[in-house]
């Protein structure tokens, strides 16, 4: 049987740390991913997405045809950080993506409990 009272003492030991996910305008990478390194954020993973906001998109005309484009390209950035850097991350990324026009993307903030490398089983920040 599971007593939570067990886990009491090894959270207060645990170093919080938190996902950073920012989905950001294509053109905006470089800026973001050289302000990041420059506040010392080594590691991040970068995907290129596709999705809406409130701008739901808009219109091209192909080929005499107009098509409706629901789904803009956008990217997103992944990356765990200590708790201790993250609103410098955040700072970072809103200083280098911001353009000030609909469409600049979002910074979504989430907890993490764990994090483990996976070629040592390294544990906690120290395998960020």
């Amino acid at each position: 049987m599971f007593a939570w009272g067990s886990l009491a003492g090894h959270e207060h030991e645990k170093k919080i740390m938190t996902k950073v996910e920012a989905v950001i305008q294509n053109s905006k990478l470089e800026a973001v991913k050289n302000a990041l390194h420059e506040i010392g954020v080594e590691g991040m993973t970068v995907l290129e997405v596709r999705g809406h906001g409130r701008q739901k998109g808009h219109t091209e005309v192909y080929r005499g045809r107009e098509y409706s484009v629901d789904l803009i390209p956008k990217t997103k950035l992944e990356m765990v950080l200590p708790d201790a850097m993250v609103e410098k991350a955040v700072q970072a990324i809103l200083g280098a993506a911001r353009t000030g026009k609909i469409g600049d993307g979002k910074i979504f903030l989430t907890r993490v409990d764990e994090a483990i490398r996976i070629r040592n089983e390294e544990r906690g920040e120290g395998a960020l």
